[in-house]
């Protein structure tokens, strides 16, 4: 079997809107909700698409579980997003106020700085560099 790419990212959130403000922000559109699904799917412009799973307890105590308690346990802990310039990704972060969580560092053939959705799901922004 062959993969081919990554076809969507699944997102669970506790609030639709405020999920899809975010997202907007970075120019994700919402293109279809399921009628029987708590699903919300946002694709932007160069085809990358997330799922906004909105099932999450309302109780939601804004730690995420797979990177803020002591005790790791499996699971995706982040998605990168590859962008053109890191430094106009952090201008553009630094005029909506979104806090950045650490980085810019370098990883490997890349540079990367992290940040948070609303429901503290890890963003990873991502310049390829030589």
């Amino acid at each position: 079997m062959r993969i081919q790419s990554v076809h969507h990212i699944g997102i669970r959130v506790t609030d639709e809107r405020r999920a899809v403000d975010f997202y907007a922000r970075f120019g994700f559109v919402v293109t279809y909700r399921d009628a029987h699904d708590p699903v919300v799917i946002l694709q932007n412009d160069a085809g990358v698409e997330l799922n906004l799973v909105v099932n999450a307890d309302a109780s939601f105590d804004g730690k995420n579980r797979l990177m803020d308690v002591p005790q790791k346990f499996p699971g995706y802990t982040h998605v990168a997003l590859r962008v053109p310039s890191l430094a106009e990704a952090e201008e553009f972060l630094k005029s909506w106020g979104i806090r950045i969580t650490e980085g810019p560092k370098r990883l490997g053939p890349g540079i990367s700085l992290f940040i948070r959705d609303p429901d503290s799901n890890v963003i990873e922004l991502r310049q390829d560099v030589a």
